[in-house]
């Protein structure tokens, strides 16, 4: 069965539901293959680049959901910022900078369920100034949006929009019962049906299993994802997901090989949480398995320098992609 895998994946076809969950229960003694082939998958489609992207917190705080993880839910007290909507020269500046960084997206993030429609209507003035001064692929992180909306965003110049599924279909309700998963899988398909691309992934280690974490991206590749950004929960203090115990390393490395061989030509994002949850090991991540990273600031946690980053990639050989 290893052969017949491996020939496959290195073909692009990505693993079945069974192949996939037979593979987890066969690590870790196969972790050192499952890497290696992990690695080749990466590099055959991957090539040898580095897609690189940002955000930046639009609004922040004072969200009205209860995901167990997130600081900016108004039912836990984390000491988050809370801010309105930011303006267009703020969310300019930080484009350029971003831009200037080598990043090829940038996304406005806002907190809440949704976005009412003043201030809908603001965003689109944003993204219509970024798209006439800078030459960024635009990216949109609104929450729980309609076909409308939707198609008023790329006609606004944004080109994706990014929803995370956050967990598989089965844990979901362990980490938000204030909106449902299918709720999320009709924004997906919304965005879609309007003409945007899509980017969506979610969090590992927030008390998921291995099979929750394969549920999500076998999921994500049904509705056509090929752009997914994958977090590595930092416990955030006050929310109920503080006392959460890391991942080990190990565990991770062995969820981003499956991930890959699950979806061989995916843009693989290494997002939030990976400066606490990988420290040095990040570029390995880089080497074996992701070729995208978020670079700069995430919502209300900090990451890397941006040219620590930038060094990262290039010690373990890589380059940026085109235009990123």
């Amino acid at each position: 069965m290893w052969q017949e895998i491996k020939s496959k994946v290195l073909e692009g076809e990505g693993l079945t539901r069974e192949e996939a969950f037979t593979l987890a229960g066969w690590l870790p003694e196969k972790l050192g293959e499952l890497l290696d082939l992990s690695r080749q998958v990466r590099e055959r489609f991957g090539g040898r680049e580095v897609e690189l992207c940002s955000i930046i917190n639009a609004r922040s705080g004072l969200c009205s959901e209860d995901c167990r993880f997130c600081a900016q839910s108004s039912r836990y007290r984390t000491g988050a910022k809370t801010y309105p909507l930011i303006g267009p020269e703020e969310a300019l500046e930080k484009a350029r900078r971003m831009e200037a960084a080598g990043a090829r997206r940038f996304a406005l993030v806002t907190s809440g369920r949704g976005i009412g429609e003043q201030d809908f209507g603001r965003v689109l003035d944003i993204y219509r100034v970024l798209r006439a001064e800078t030459r960024l692929e635009l990216c949109a992180s609104l929450g729980i949006i309609d076909g409308d909306k939707a198609r008023r965003l790329r006609e606004a110049g944004v080109t994706t929009y990014h929803h995370n599924l956050e967990t598989g279909r089965s844990y979901f309700p362990h980490i938000c019962t204030t909106h449902t998963f299918e709720e999320r899988v009709t924004t997906i398909r919304a965005a879609q049906a309007a003409g945007l691309k899509v980017c969506s992934g979610g969090i590992i280690g927030m008390g998921e299993a291995m099979a929750d974490r394969l549920e999500m991206v076998l999921e994500l590749r049904e509705l056509g994802v090929t752009s997914v950004p994958v977090n590595i929960l930092n416990p955030i203090p006050g929310t109920p997901l503080a006392g959460q115990k890391s991942l080990p390393v190990e565990e991770i490395f062995k969820t981003l090989a499956l991930f890959r061989l699950i979806m061989p030509q995916a843009v693989l994002r290494l997002c939030g949480g990976r400066e606490p949850g990988l420290g040095e090991k990040q570029q390995k991540a880089l080497e074996v398995a992701v070729n995208g990273l978020m670079i700069g600031n995430y919502l209300t946690t900090r990451g890397n320098e941006v040219q620590e980053d930038l060094d990262m990639i290039a010690a373990a050989g890589l380059r940026l992609a085109a235009g990123g």
